[in-house]
């Protein structure tokens, strides 16, 4: 995800890494693959005041099938392709582009997708993304990059892709199929803390955001619902088979009953209302601070409740931060209209967000990224606290009607 990757070079064990030890001569030119730095999981997160590893998990999930085309063993070879991709085969997708490159090329932060950081002779740099097989079409991302489009256009601080090639687009495929883009890199740095100014700010900017996404087609896209993120993910998490039988049955109960809780919320809170594709995954890894704040990382753009690019802002549940709320929401109808009734759906999606994130893990264990990233992955410990996680999500929900006001 260009998400937590834009400007940013993470360092996964603090050294630089050679990728195969040795400078590399591709079409004449020595390329100096000078170092996979990752970091799989080296952001600070502070979604909603628990430890790092819940706060990563609350700010990083990512998985649908919404879009998906790639028939299957297309989408096996393709993934592959994928695991496996070498410096040459980014080099080689970035000079596809018309861009001699040094040779230099950084892995960036990111999980989902494979993202560099390329070096281009002459001194610049962009940033190639290349799309994981088998989880959007090629409409599904072009829908994400119309948006981006049309943001820029509107001058609202936004990473939009480049266009090259002939015909001049934005979506491009290497030899092998697999999906790429190719992003300017943006200097700035992940904001540590946010303060009352800031959270005034992003409602602005976020309720400018919606507008024009509001004003957009884009039919490709996903929608974000209990059934999407709750009941298909759940699906996903037994599929994976390593929950014990006694926790399993538990965990599968609850889940059910968050959904039920969150498609009443959803029925309620939503009546009469015209959603529209929303950023999805707007945490305080997915902002860039430079002159005023950039939104990094749609590639979770999905239609959904405008509460959901709220929230997710928030350092705490909205009773223990409600200066941030104010300010928040304030910032955001100098702009555009909010449904009040929406605060209501702040821990329920909560909830889902949590069930989607271990289906997101669960459904791409097999890439060697992830069971490195996640060793205590479905360890008895790991499943005991995803239980209580979503069972204070339904506790919550069955408590109080409607949990959180404003004005």
């Amino acid at each position: 995800m260009i998400d937590d990757d834009i400007g940013n070079r993470r360092e996964v064990d603090g050294n630089r890494r050679e990728v195969d030890g040795n400078r590399r001569a591709v079409d004449g030119n020595r390329r100096e693959v000078d170092g996979n730095r990752r970091a799989v999981d080296g952001n600070r997160y502070a979604i909603d005041g628990k430890s790092t590893s819940a706060a990563v998990r609350d700010a990083t999930p990512s998985d649908d099938r919404g879009g998906a085309s790639d028939a299957p063993s297309a989408a096996g070879d393709r993934t592959r392709f994928f695991f496996s991709l070498t410096p040459e085969q980014i080099l080689d997708a970035v000079e596809s582009a018309g861009e001699q490159t040094t040779g230099v090329c950084y892995a960036l932060n990111s999980l989902e997708n494979r993202v560099y950081e390329v070096e281009l002779e002459g001194g610049g740099r962009v940033v190639g993304k290349f799309y994981r097989p088998g989880r959007w079409s090629d409409e599904t991302i072009r829908d994400e990059h119309r948006l981006l489009a049309a943001l820029a256009e509107h001058e609202i601080p936004v990473c939009a892709p480049l266009r090259f090639g002939d015909p001049r687009d934005t979506l491009h495929h290497t030899r092998e199929g697999i999906r790429f883009a190719l992003f300017p890199r943006m200097g700035g740095r992940s904001p540590d803390e946010l303060f009352a100014d800031d959270y005034h700010q992003l409602g602005r900017l976020l309720a400018q955001i919606h507008n024009v996404s509001a004003s957009l087609e884009l039919q490709h896209r996903p929608a974000l619902t209990p059934q999407t993120y709750g009941r298909d993910r759940l699906d996903d998490i037994l599929a994976f088979g390593d929950m014990p039988a006694a926790l399993e049955q538990r965990y599968a109960a609850t889940v059910e009953r968050l959904i039920e809780l969150g498609e009443q919320r959803y029925a309620r809170a939503l009546e009469g209302t015209r959603l529209f594709v929303a950023h999805a995954d707007c945490h305080r890894a997915n902002l860039l601070r430079r002159d005023g704040f950039y939104f990094l990382d749609f590639d979770d753009a999905a239609v959904a409740p405008a509460a959901q690019d709220l929230w997710l802002l928030l350092p705490a549940r909205p009773t223990d931060c409600p200066k941030e709320l104010e300010e928040l929401l304030e910032g955001y109808e100098q702009f555009r209209s909010f449904d009040q009734r929406q605060l209501g759906l702040i821990e329920v999606l909560r909830g889902l967000r949590y069930v989607r994130y271990v289906g997101w893990v669960a459904r791409r264990y097999e890439d060697p990224a992830f069971s490195r990233a996640f060793p205590h992955f479905g360890s008895e410990t790991y499943w005991q606290q995803q239980l209580i996680d979503v069972a204070e999500q339904v506790e919550l929900l069955e408590r109080a009607e409607q949990p959180y006001s404003w004005g």
